[in-house]
């Protein structure tokens, strides 16, 4: 026979939980093992039951979801998690993805897709409300395309990184071919290539790209190993 399946239900409202509680139980045949409104609780609830499955609320007080869910991960308690939750919000998504939460449900949906949800996580399915297929959805082509990013750094000349480097400090293109000794119009056909190359449509979006990435100014070294008075200059500008 089959072993029953075990839920903890974190959330601050009594009603909520009593609710839930009652359709997992008696429509779903899973067990309750612990519920609780206090995340601080939770901590040795769900160390104690050992549930499949932790059902967690995401505004609580004083300890919310994703910061009961990071001190669960913290403690190295791998239980699933998923978060139910009135929030509709890409950010909460988001940040319950970064932490493994194994579903995003809202509150909002027919009850029995919420209890059909949590049995499909409780077996190892990933669980997502469908309001929040787009966003997860947007979430997924962001990564993609961060990642398509980061290799098409590989693609970049090196002198297409040096000016990189320095689109990222805000020179314009004149300083930059003042900088280099390198025509305007070459400046231009480099960041364009730049642009083209990582998949953005403004000199800012691959500033704000090459920031987060540490994509650092070359040393530019003139005779002696001093630095070439137009680097110099850049350099004491920026200060």
């Amino acid at each position: 026979m089959a072993e029953q399946i075990r839920i903890a239900l974190i959330d601050d409202h009594g009603l909520c939980r009593l609710g839930l509680g009652e359709l997992i139980e008696l429509r779903a045949g899973m067990k309750v093992v612990a519920a609780t409104g206090n995340p601080e609780e939770a901590m040795d609830l769900i160390e104690q039951h050992k549930p499949h499955l932790a059902v967690v609320d995401l505004r609580m007080a004083p300890l919310d979801g994703l910061r009961l869910l990071r001190r669960l991960r913290d403690a190295g308690c791998d239980v699933p998690v998923v978060i139910l939750t009135m929030s509709d919000s890409r950010e909460d998504l988001a940040a319950a993805l970064r932490l493994g939460a194994r579903g995003y449900l809202l509150k909002d949906m027919d009850p029995n897709d919420v209890i059909d949800s949590i049995a499909r996580a409780a077996r190892g399915e990933f669980v997502v409300a469908p309001a929040m297929a787009p966003k997860l959805a947007g979430l997924l082509q962001d990564g993609q395309q961060r990642q398509e990013r980061e290799t098409s750094l590989d693609q970049l000349t090196a002198r297409e990184r040096e000016i990189l480097s320095y689109v990222a400090r805000g020179l314009s293109n004149k300083a930059i071919a003042k900088l280099l000794g390198i025509s305007h119009d070459t400046v231009k056909l480099h960041v364009r290539h730049i642009l083209s190359k990582l998949g953005f449509s403004s000199r800012v979006e691959a500033a704000v790209f090459a920031i987060e990435h540490r994509i650092e100014e070359p040393a530019r070294l003139g005779a002696g190993g001093h630095d070439a008075p137009g680097a110099r200059r850049a350099h004491e500008h920026s200060r």
